[in-house]
């Protein structure tokens, strides 16, 4: 739950980062100790995932989990196997937002919200993705709360003011509370109500909300609670920290790289710029650690309306050929233009689902490039080894390498053809860019590595 992050801000973390904005002496040594320690261990089916989120209220025309369950043939053949279903209980009526309240106002973290349904749709919907290979998650707020939320009758889990008010969860978020985890029963409170979704429900993890909001130590403590229930649960933290993913976590938000993107193709900022992103982000990582990859989500403005179509889905290009867990959004893969950031993220705005079968012309694109990362391990597991060309303000060319293969990706992040060349070790590459069959003469002619060229915003890949 973040405010939305303004294109100035992007501009001046990216200015940072072409600088090489230095860190001091004892930050830097405390960065390079981080990346020395190993991530937290997770099972292959997070490792080679494609997350969809799920908003239920927008997602079907019902806005409830039976259509959510619904949809669950057109996601297997869409091809994603993590399904995040965004906040599911009840919402706070008191100090509400919108007409409707946010999602993230949690009335009771026990129940279900009775708009989506009830214990039994949830069962079923869980039941019905886990028949079809996929995962279900759902969204836990542990940061706060709604102010009429059950908790209240227990006023010492908030944190209170010097005159006893309870606290908001932060400036701009007055219709939450925030929950006060110095105290060892909240703690054990929110500990046994994760434990109750993953052993009641058979869900399969959590994407936690604010994760940088509450202790560290609690998430551990919880996670090896969770752990003892289910063993292959998987933890998705919307933060960007390090040590999250030490004990606790199994992936975290790369907000740094989707705003590095956000200048590239807005602000006209020089490609190269997510290679350093990227770059920065390794040596403060530990290893093995594992990043979420998007360009759309619902606390900012959708990529193909701030991007335009061509930029959006080269921005998804990048994403899902990067190493990390890339994402989808509620309606992306068809397109759709609705926001779900505030003020949208506090009413009901349905998703535009084109024809008779959620179809649109893009589908196939998002299909074929979940088909294509599933059929090259190197997108999954491979190491990324950044390449250089004749015009790295514009392109960027990278290797994915495991022992099997080696993929080499190219992707135009501009809106002008490029002529060049990649300075590779060489070798013979095939070109395997995944490609709609019924575009046959639409693409440019043949490639020659390492002689390279790319319409607007067009991306390749060579194999070898």
């Amino acid at each position: 739950m973040l405010t939305k992050k303004s294109l100035l801000m992007s501009v001046l973390l990216l200015a940072a980062l072409q600088l090489g904005a230095t860190m001091a002496p004892a930050a830097s040594a405390r960065a390079a100790d981080d990346a020395m320690l190993v991530a937290h261990g997770s099972p292959n089916w997070v490792k080679d995932g494609v997350i969809y989120e799920i908003f239920p209220r927008d997602f079907s025309s019902t806005g409830d989990l039976a259509g959510v369950t619904k949809q669950l043939d057109r996601l297997q053949q869409l091809g994603v196997n993590i399904l995040w279903l965004m906040p599911i209980h009840p919402l706070g009526e008191r100090d509400k937002k919108g007409t409707l309240g946010s999602p993230y106002a949690v009335r009771d973290y026990y129940a279900i919200n009775p708009d989506y349904g009830n214990a039994e749709d949830l069962h079923h919907l869980v039941a019905e993705a886990h028949k079809r290979g996929m995962k279900v998650i759902i969204d836990i707020v542990a940061n706060h709360t709604s102010w009429d939320s059950v908790m209240m009758q227990n006023p010492e889990y908030y944190k209170h003011d010097a005159d006893g008010h309870i606290l908001p969860g932060q400036w701009d978020w007055l219709d939450v509370a925030k929950l006060n985890y110095d105290n060892p029963a909240l703690r054990q409170y929110m500990t046994d109500m994760l434990v109750f979704w993953i052993r009641d429900f058979d869900l399969d993890g959590f994407r936690c909300d604010a994760a940088d909001y509450v202790p560290t130590s609690f998430w551990e403590s919880a996670r090896a609670a969770i752990t003892q229930v289910k063993p292959d649960v998987v933890m998705l933290a919307e933060a960007e920290n390090p040590k999250l993913l030490l004990k606790a976590f199994d992936i975290d938000y790369d907000w740094s790289m989707l705003h590095t993107v956000e200048t590239v193709i807005l602000a006209r900022q020089p490609a190269s710029a997510v290679r350093i992103a990227w770059s920065k982000a390794a040596q403060r990582y530990p290893q093995g650690a594992l990043r979420m990859r998007f360009s759309d989500n619902h606390d900012q403005r959708r990529a193909i309306v701030q991007f335009g179509e061509p930029a959006a889905l080269a921005a998804s290009a990048l994403m899902f050929t990067l190493d990390g867990v890339p994402m989808l959004y509620n309606g992306m893969e068809v397109g759709d233009r609705n926001e779900s950031g505030a003020p949208e993220l506090f009413e009901k705005l349905p998703i535009n689902w084109p024809g008779t079968d959620g179809q649109s012309p893009i589908s196939g694109y998002y299909q074929r490039l979940i088909a294509f990362r599933k059929a090259h391990p190197a997108l999954t597991d491979g190491k990324v080894l950044w390449l250089s060309n004749t015009d790295e303000s514009r392109v960027l060319t990278f290797l994915r390498v495991d022992a099997r293969e080696t993929v080499l990706v190219a992707i135009n992040l501009s809106d002008r053809p490029f002529m060049g060349r990649i300075w590779d070790s060489g070798g013979a590459y095939s070109d395997i860019t995944p490609r709609d069959p019924l575009a046959a003469g639409k693409f440019g002619p043949a490639n020659g590595l390492p002689a390279l060229a790319l319409g607007a915003w067009e991306f390749r890949v060579y194999g070898k």
